[in-house]
């Protein structure tokens, strides 16, 4: 193998794997001599990687953890797993996914051959997750293509669905995406608006990068996420929620998100006690999905959309 910069791939491709390499195990796979193999470890210790040579001989080389994450050479079946992976998680919100994932998928769909980006298509769009929450779900591509804008500092048109159900077009310059673990929002600044405005990635169509790029505006406050929190908490009421569960503390918290965290309150029961701008109908199905009796003490809207909901269902199932 004669060409050096394919070789060096090749060589890589191989230390990436979780084992020690003997040098003349390296020198065959590669079709070259002993000290070809070293002068490419040299090459490759050069360009940041950090690989370790042991002596003896048993010794090898094998590649070691560093200070900077270096380039992975990843081959077909890798590469469909892991897309496929951060595009369940994106797509759907999971809690704890951040925008790094998005950053993520982004950079691995653009390098993507046509062949596998078929099938990351294909197995995503033969699956269904078991739970959708409040249905507000996200199409990857879309994510993919804000986080793009984002990053690339690059104005943005798309289609927006107000939660009136009004249809309107928009020219922004994207800031950032935010995760609150069941929704993405997208905050930006709003041409049309002139103002700052935060988007539900759910209620996005049809996002176009125009080409067109910008300067960054000073956000209003200190960054995304307290803009958006500042933004949410003017837009819909706070509710103080009050809920005791039958259950252990540490059994209602893998269940909820992490700002509707319960306090101990023995060892078979906790209190949740929580200022939360959700909505009562996200609200109920999230207690209802804890899997445990509980008792709802507040707010009383919440009681009264619960007391509704529990007749409807009855009468459902007498049906």
């Amino acid at each position: 193998m004669t060409d050096t910069p394919a070789r060096l791939l090749n060589l890589l491709s191989l230390l990436q794997t979780p084992r020690e390499w003997p040098g003349s195990e390296l020198a065959e796979r590669l079709s070259v001599s002993p000290r070809t193999i070293r002068r490419d470890i040299d090459r490759l210790r050069d360009l940041g990687y950090p690989v370790e040579a042991t002596m003896g001989a048993v010794g090898g080389y094998r590649l070691v953890a560093g200070t900077a994450m270096p380039p992975l050479l990843l081959d077909d079946e890798e590469a469909v797993a892991i897309a496929v992976g951060l595009r369940a998680g994106a797509g759907h919100a999971i809690e704890g996914v951040e925008e790094a994932s998005v950053r993520a998928l982004a950079k691995l769909e653009q390098v993507l051959p046509s062949r596998l980006r078929h099938r990351v298509s294909t197995l995503q769009n033969a699956t269904i997750p078991l739970t959708r929450g409040d249905g507000a779900t996200v199409a990857p591509q879309t994510l993919t293509a804000l986080a793009g804008a984002v990053t690339g500092q690059e104005r943005l048109r798309f289609g927006y669905r107000a939660g009136d159900g009004a249809e309107t077009k928009r020219l922004v310059e994207p800031y950032r995406l935010v995760s609150t673990g069941r929704r993405w929002y997208l905050v930006a600044y709003d041409l049309g608006r002139e103002d700052w405005r935060t988007f539900r990635v759910d209620r996005v169509s049809e996002p176009f990068p125009t080409g067109a790029r910008f300067a960054p505006r000073e956000l209003p406050a200190g960054d995304a996420a307290a803009y958006l929190e500042r933004s949410m908490t003017r837009t819909q009421p706070e509710l103080d929620l009050d809920v005791s569960f039958e259950a252990p503390a540490e059994f209602v918290a893998a269940r909820l998100p992490a700002h509707l965290a319960p306090v101990a309150d023995g060892e078979t029961a906790c209190r949740l006690r929580a200022r939360t701008v959700d909505s009562v109908e996200w609200l109920a199905l999230r207690l209802a999905l804890v899997d445990a009796e509980f008792t709802i003490h507040g707010p009383a809207s919440l009681i009264a959309y619960v007391e509704d909901l529990t007749g409807r269902l009855s009468a459902a199932t007498r049906g």
